[in-house]
Parts: structure tokens; C-alpha cells; sequence
């Protein structure tokens, strides 16, 4: 059979066909991506649009912007000054860019990004530039946004610890290099415990609030505010002398108690305590400077409320401090090199004595090989603002330990620094998603001053861990203030009675009353209670009577660095 061959024009007319297709399937992917594409020739500085050419139609005249003047003229100066760079350059090869850029619109500002390629003619020379404009102002706002929360303390909208530490060291680096004085100040909210209890968490938050924006209006516009920790805030008073950080001082103390707060629960009465350090003098960094002021608030809150210290170099608390810092130092070096371990402790059923989950309890191998205990470390670790590292690495372990061994269930610990951290608050809640085959089998423990420090943030963190099939466990129960009512508010699945009632129970009809209540009322609002510290039968047995559900201390299983699941295949461990 032969083959007919089709005449050249026909040939040429199927291609030409072709091409029609191709060039509609690229305005279609164009218009469906919300991409507008465009090719710029230099010569006569004309434009031509395809695709989604509706975002034309942000300009206040779209017909004009098939001139390429026009559309640098709608550019922002950031954008301009980048494209006038792209075209000046001079490169026999096509150079490929992204420039991102604002412009005016009837809808306000909006952010574009231009995608593209400079295509050069003979000598080098920008000959046509080609490619595709779209917009993304979503997702600049949520850059900026998590910019925001990366920077900022959710609550008040100063800065947050992390960069206020970075501002002291500017401050201190700018000092040295001016021959100047600066100081560093932290400022706390009396009594914030007593607002709390008396008038509700909302209107403690409505205090904090107040107070930040009181000292903030009483600053100079080279000063800087922050904030630290629930009811402290920390203020870098720029190149000043004693008698005008004394000046300041006192109006940021008279703004603050001069007129009552009004929050929704009626009006308050706040009063702050200060400590101040002199920098670069008494300072030689951000962390440095946060202890040394925190030392002297310290000295001020000794005398009663509304008092003030300046730091004042001692030769016993310059110890203190190189010991903190040399455990900082080792806690630094113990990250960076996988010598912060887990020791894992069996939770026991109550009921039938066998393990049903482990707690993972920090531990640091020593340069030396000897073993430090979370107690050691983790103070400094949190005064030094290394904390955030610790808890995270802790939380990989954990998830890393989870993946391996698909049977075993293991609770976590959450610092008190990082629970009042909205932003890492967030990244543990994005990782457990990331890992979520995991969750169900993870029981997450915050302390309950902790827990109570930033109730809406606590609720809402809490919220999302219960979403992802995680538990909430409050530790430490009966330490602190809280009441049942807090609890349920906060649908937390266990609390874990502090060890401080159960110690020497058996001898102790105080304490048995106290655990006995506790008890009964976690079961009226239907939460399990674990017993801490538990260390003999005689205790057990009558803790079990009492209705507690988990029993956790050294007689039923000491922390150990090698838990049964190790020295057996994944397969058969039972939790």
C-alpha cells in the first residue's frame, strides 16, 4: 500500500493550526492560573497582554499600559528602580528574575509579582523582556503577618523577648561606638496573680494591655518597649544620663498608678515594680542585660510594691550569673551536638498495675558522660531565652521515638516560657500536624501556672492539639491557684496530681482530705488524674481507694535512659 504525502501547503496549514492551539492552550493556563502574560519590546517600549488580562484593570487607565513607560510609572520605586537594573544590564545571555512590588489600586494598595525573562539583542542589549504578572497580595499579608507574630507579643503588639534581646545588643553596640550610656529596664505588673483570681484572666490581659500602653506613652521616640513574660515588660532607654532614666522612670510609674484601669470587670488599681541596668557598663549583651535587671527587680520587689533598683555589681551574684551562664553554654553545646536525651517513666493503670504511657523527662549528657537532670538546666535555659531550642528538640525526639516504635503512647513536656509564646505555640501546633499519623499517641503536659499564665492563647493551643487527636495534660495540679471551672474552660483530658500531696500520704490526713477532693471533683468534671511521686504500695493502694486513675514514682518505675521498647522488637511492646 503506498502512501499518499500531503501537499506542502496543506503540511504548512496544519501546522499553522498547531501553533493556534499551543498559543490558545498557554492564554488558557494563563487566564485559569490569574496570571496576566505580557512581551515587552524595548525598541518601540510596547506591550503586548494575554491571559487574565482583567488585573489591567487595577490601573485607573488600562489602555495605556500597553506602553512599557506607563507600567514602570505604576510600579512602585522599589519595583522601578529593579527593572530599570534588569534592562541596563548588558549580557549576551537571558538572565531570568522575579521582582515583587506595590502598586495603587480602587481597591487600595496591592501587590504584584512580575516573573520573567530579559532576552538580549546582538551587542547585549535588552531586546524584549517576556513573561507573567499576578497578584499576591494574599500572601504578602500573610508573610507580614507572620513576620508580625514572629516579632511582636500577640498580646500587646511590642516586641516580643527574642527581639528585644536583639534591640539591647543594637543599643549596647551603639553605646560603645558613641561613647555613651543606655539602660535596660524591666518593668512588672504587681500583684497580677491577686487581678487574675479577683476579676478573671480577661481583665488581667486588659491590665497588661493598659499598663504597656501607659509606659509606652511615657517613653521618648528613641526608647523601645517589650514584652517579656506574662506580667513583665522590658524598655531600652536609648543615650541617657541618671537624671533622665530617673525622669522617665518615675512617669512611667506615675502613668501607670495615676488612674485606675477599666477593664469589663470593673476598675483596677495596678502599680509596677522596676529593676534597671546601666549599659554597656554593667552589660555586655542582650542576655546579659534581661538577668542583670531582672536581678535588680528582684531587689525592688523585696521592698514592696511599686518599688526600683539599679543593678549594683556584687561579687556573690557575678557567681550566680558566670554559673548561669557556663549551664546556658553547655545547654548550647548539648543541642548542637544530640547530648539532650530523654529518660522515659512508666505511667501506670491504677487499676491493673502495668504501663500505659511514658513521660519524657529531659535529660543532658555531661561533656564528662554523667547525667544532669532537667532541673539543672532548664532554669538557666529559660532565663537565657534557649528554652524555645530545648522544647522543640524535645518534641522531634519525641515524634522521631513515636515513628519508630508504633505502639508506644509518650507525654511531653511544655515549658512555661514557651507556653506564653504564641508564635512557637504555632510551630509545635504546624509540626504535630506535619506528623500527624502520630498525634493520637501523644499526651502533651503544660504546668498549671503555665497553662494559666495566657488563658485565651492556652485555650486556643490547647483547642488545636485535641483537634489533631493529641491529650492535654495539666501537671503539677494543686500548686498553684486554679480552679476545676479553668480546667473545663480549657478541656484538658488529664490533670496529674503534684507529688508534694502525695509524698508521706499515708501519714497525712490533711493531704488526704485535700487528693481525696481533688479527686472527686476532676471525676465530676470527668478528667483523669494521675498521682505524682507515688513510692510505695501502702500509698498506692490508698490513692487507689481515693479513685485516682494513673500512678507515676520511682516505685512503680524510675526515669530510665533505656525503656523496655528498646531491647525489644517494635511489634510487641505493649504501653
Amino acid at each position: 500500500m503506498a502512501f499518499q504525502t500531503l501537499p506542502k501547503r496543506s503540511v504548512d496549514g496544519i501546522r499553522a493550526l498547531t501553533a493556534i492551539e499551543d498559543l490558545e492552550r498557554l492564554r488558557l493556563a494563563a487566564r485559569g492560573a490569574g496570571e496576566a502574560a505580557f512581551d515587552w519590546t524595548i525598541a518601540d517600549d510596547h506591550i503586548d497582554w494575554d491571559g487574565a488580562i482583567d488585573l489591567l484593570a487595577l490601573h485607573s487607565d488600562p489602555a495605556r499600559m500597553s506602553r512599557g513607560a506607563e507600567f514602570r510609572a505604576w510600579m512602585s520605586h522599589a519595583g522601578r528602580e529593579r527593572i530599570d537594573a534588569i534592562l541596563r544590564q548588558a549580557s549576551l545571555e537571558d538572565n531570568f528574575f522575579e521582582i515583587e512590588f506595590e502598586v495603587l489600586s480602587a481597591m487600595g494598595t496591592v501587590w504584584l509579582e512580575l516573573r520573567g525573562v530579559r532576552i538580549p539583542g546582538p551587542a547585549g542589549q535588552a531586546e524584549r523582556v517576556a513573561g507573567v504578572l499576578r497578584v499576591i497580595t494574599e500572601r504578602k499579608r500573610e508573610a507580614q503577618r507572620l513576620t508580625y507574630l514572629a516579632t511582636r507579643d500577640e498580646l500587646t503588639g511590642h516586641l516580643n523577648r527574642t527581639s528585644l534581646r536583639s534591640e539591647i545588643a543594637r543599643a549596647i553596640e551603639i553605646s560603645k561606638a558613641g561613647a555613651t550610656n543606655c539602660a535596660y529596664l524591666v518593668a512588672a505588673i504587681d500583684r497580677l496573680a491577686v487581678i487574675n483570681e479577683a476579676y478573671g484572666f480577661g481583665a488581667a490581659d486588659e491590665v497588661i494591655v493598659t499598663v504597656g500602653e501607659r509606659l509606652a506613652s511615657a517613653l521618648r521616640a528613641s526608647d523601645v518597649i517589650g514584652r517579656i513574660a506574662g506580667n513583665k515588660l522590658g524598655i531600652i532607654l536609648g543615650s541617657c544620663t541618671e537624671a533622665e532614666m530617673a525622669l522617665v522612670v518615675e512617669r512611667m510609674r506615675d502613668a501607670v498608678r495615676g488612674e485606675v484601669i477599666a477593664t469589663r470587670r470593673g476598675a483596677v488599681s495596678a502599680t509596677i515594680s522596676m529593676g534597671a541596668v546601666w549599659l554597656p557598663s554593667d552589660a555586655s549583651s542582650g542576655q546579659e542585660a534581661m538577668l542583670r535587671a531582672e536581678e535588680a527587680l528582684d531587689r525592688a520587689r523585696g521592698a514592696g510594691r511599686n518599688g526600683f533598683w539599679i543593678y549594683t555589681k556584687s561579687p556573690q551574684r557575678e557567681m550566680a550569673r558566670l554559673r548561669l551562664m557556663a549551664i546556658a553554654d553547655e545547654v548550647a553545646e548539648a543541642l548542637e551536638t544530640k547530648r539532650l536525651v530523654f529518660a522515659y517513666q512508666p505511667i501506670v493503670c491504677a487499676r491493673e498495675r502495668r504501663p500505659v504511657h511514658h513521660e519524657c523527662l529531659l535529660r543532658m549528657v555531661r561533656a564528662d558522660g554523667t547525667i544532669a537532670t532537667a532541673g539543672h538546666f532548664i532554669p538557666a535555659a529559660e532565663q537565657l531565652g534557649l528554652v524555645r531550642q530545648v522544647d522543640r528538640h524535645a518534641l522531634e525526639m519525641a515524634v522521631a521515638e513515636l515513628h519508630a516504635y508504633p505502639e508506644i503512647s509518650l507525654a511531653v513536656n511544655v515549658s512555661g516560657t514557651t507556653a506564653s509564646d504564641p508564635s512557637w505555640l504555632t510551630s509545635f501546633i504546624h509540626f504535630v500536624r506535619a506528623n500527624n499519623g502520630v498525634a493520637r499517641r501523644i499526651i502533651v503536659e503544660l504546668t498549671e501556672t503555665a497553662a494559666l499564665n495566657d488563658f485565651e492563647e492556652s485555650s486556643r493551643f490547647i483547642s488545636n492539639l485535641r483537634e489533631l487527636g493529641c491529650m492535654v495534660a495539666i501537671d503539677d495540679f494543686g500548686a498553684g491557684f486554679t480552679s476545676f471551672r479553668n480546667l473545663q474552660m480549657l478541656r484538658v483530658d488529664i490533670v496529674k496530681i503534684d507529688g508534694t500531696f502525695v509524698r508521706g500520704l499515708s501519714t497525712s490526713p490533711e493531704n488526704q482530705i485535700f487528693v481525696r477532693t481533688l479527686v472527686d471533683l476532676a471525676k465530676n468534671f470527668r478528667l483523669k488524674t494521675v498521682a505524682e511521686w507515688v513510692g510505695s504500695e501502702e500509698e498506692a493502694a490508698l490513692l487507689e481507694s481515693f479513685g485516682v486513675d494513673y500512678f507515676q514514682g520511682y516505685y512503680f518505675g524510675e526515669p530510665t535512659l533505656a525503656p523496655p521498647w528498646k531491647s525489644a522488637p517494635a511489634e510487641h511492646v505493649q504501653t
